[in-house]
């Protein structure tokens, strides 16, 4: 968990601004949740290792016998917990407000989330998610305004040439299953096939050995992963999907993800009739270990790192559990906390930010009717008292990100002071 200087909180709450006015523009409204959710949601099996990690909040009044009769059983001993995502707490939001939304609903959630992650680089136990999803909408067309509005975004803080790896967990469980690994050894061959991208075909092949799965699903699995056109990049189309999964691929899967693919094409026009690559790659490993999702996922890449910016899914399954029947849904959540590292930081939105220097002298009246009318000209504006050093005053306010600067002295007309650039 982390302190931020005035100038890392203002960069972040740029670049929020700049999220929430394209999420906005994408039809996408704004909730808010509480931070805390009841222990039996958030442990509902269906977040995989982020239950691991969720703060649990100790029940009220409890003695030492009750801690004793719990013998160890957080589930006695706690009722509430600190959200360890927002999809969770969206779930339950819509269960309880759905005679209020429309028959689809599209939601922006922008909050902080909390998980008890081993302190490391890149990992805090604070962070703050950016959230869309889009509830009631079963068709492929969710999907692709989901992918649009994120890689819109992207364009607008200024990280173009964004692309999505996208994938099915059906699909993964239909490779799988070709494949011949038995149901209760998936669990595992995911983790590890989760780990292509760092340990390559034959570190995935030998680590599966370990692991004890079955020799002959695991030779067959090495030979797909191993052929040419397996490990090639290709553009994403049905003919491409095809190519890179073993035969008989089932057709609706293939339908439902060459149609994001025609939609997210349909929204981005040629140039001179040219057709533009859809910045979209079909990725047959794609993993994502959430356990509420059912269908498509996917994640975000940049060229210019080599991890994901985000990444979402589809997950028909997880309102049910509150609502008492399927609804479908999908989400796409930006990593805040990467993306803000990668935006150049910029000024400050107004057209002035005004340093004042005064003696100690100069009536409060005067010095604030001299603020008042630059705060009324569209000025952001700080009052400093005149010291010795007035050049390292001056620095010190140009690096806060403020581009000008008067001496004020009494007598002045409200307003009239001498503004001089901050070099």
């Amino acid at each position: 968990m982390r302190d931020f200087l005035p100038e890392d909180k203002a960069r972040r709450e740029r670049v929020l601004a700049v999220i929430r006015d394209r999420y906005r523009a994408h039809g996408f409204d704004e909730i808010e949740t509480p931070v805390m959710e009841e222990y039996s949601r958030l442990h509902a099996g269906i977040g995989g290792d982020n239950e691991k990690l969720a703060y649990n909040v100790l029940k009220r009044g409890l003695d030492a016998d009750a801690i004793a009769a719990a013998a160890g059983d957080p589930s006695q001993l706690t009722d509430l917990g600190l959200r360890y995502d927002l999809t969770v707490p969206l779930a339950r939001f819509y269960a309880t407000h759905r005679g209020q939304l429309p028959s689809v609903f599209r939601s922006i959630q922008i909050a902080p989330v909390w998980r008890a992650e081993r302190p490391q680089k890149g990992r805090y136990r604070q962070f703050v998610q950016c959230d869309i999803d889009i509830i009631g909408d079963a068709s492929s067309r969710a999907e692709a305004e989901l992918i649009v509005a994120t890689l819109d975004t992207l364009d607008a803080l200024g990280l173009a040439g964004g692309s999505v790896r996208i994938n099915d967990r059906r699909v993964l469980d239909w490779m799988l299953d070709s494949f011949g690994f038995d149901a209760a050894e998936r669990p595992g061959v995911l983790i590890t096939i989760d780990k292509l991208d760092k340990i390559g075909p034959a570190g995935v092949a030998a680590e599966l050995r370990e692991r004890g799965a079955a020799a002959q699903s695991v030779d067959a699995f090495e030979s797909f992963l191993t052929r040419p056109m397996t490990m090639e990049y290709h553009p994403f189309g049905e003919r491409q999907i095809r190519k890179l999964l073993p035969d008989a691929a089932p057709t609706d899967i293939v339908d439902h993800l060459v149609g994001i693919g025609e939609a997210v094409a349909a929204s981005r026009p040629g140039i001179d009739g040219q057709p533009t690559e859809v910045p979209l790659v079909f990725d047959p490993f794609l993993v994502r270990g959430m356990g509420y999702y059912t269908g498509t996922i996917f994640e975000l890449a940049h060229p210019s790192v080599d991890y994901s910016l985000g990444g979402g899914g589809r997950y028909d399954g997880m309102i049910g559990r509150f609502l008492g029947q399927d609804v479908p849904a999908a989400g796409f959540s930006i990593g805040f906390e990467r993306i803000v590292d990668l935006v150049a930081a910029a000024q400050d939105d107004a057209p002035q930010a005004v340093v004042l220097v005064h003696d100690r002298d100069i009536p409060a009246g005067e010095l604030l009717a001299h603020k008042a009318a630059l705060v009324g000209g569209g000025a952001r504006v700080r009052l400093e008292t005149r010291t010795k050093n007035l050049k390292a005053l001056l620095e010190r306010a140009a690096a806060d990100g403020y581009t000008a600067f008067a001496t004020v002295s009494t007598g002045i007309p409200a307003g009239e002071v001498d503004l001089k650039p901050l070099a």
